[in-house]
């Protein structure tokens, strides 16, 4: 065998996004299409460059099939990245719509505070005028 899964085998981490227990499921797949009575033993003669072109046929199926879940892995976790995301944002959104409704009630009490200070103010030059004519008229009696 190629590889030995009973030993304790040290693989360098690459950026492949594969857990330990796929890549000792590759290990074990690539562990099971080694064949004792291989092409390369000489044994079968004149099957050789059939064999050899089945085997390349199944091995690139192999790797085919070990690409597609790949792929769907990524897919997998760029799909959850995304819905991470998404979730966030939708809460980031939430909070400034409540901040929104709260400042814009704030407006509305300034508004109307701010109004009622202009109305005063009116108020209280109208009996400042008035004070102001009746102490002139006075003055000039």
């Amino acid at each position: 065998m190629l590889f030995q899964t009973e030993e304790a085998v040290q693989l360098p981490v690459l950026e492949t996004m594969l857990s330990e227990s796929e890549i000792q499921y590759l290990l074990s797949l690539i562990n099971q299409s080694e064949d004792p009575a291989s092409p390369s033993s000489g044994s079968i003669g004149s099957n050789r460059a059939d064999y050899s072109v089945k085997e390349r046929k199944l091995r690139r199926m192999q790797s085919n099939r070990e690409s597609a879940q790949r792929s769907r892995y990524k897919k997998k976790k760029h799909l959850e990245t995304v819905a991470n995301r998404l979730n966030g944002l939708r809460i980031e959104n939430q909070e400034l719509k409540n901040q929104l409704a709260f400042t814009m009630h704030h407006h509305l009490l300034l508004s109307l505070e701010n109004d009622q200070l202009l109305s005063e103010s009116v108020a209280l030059l109208a009996t400042l005028s008035n004070l102001c004519a009746i102490l002139s008229n006075s003055i000039s009696s």
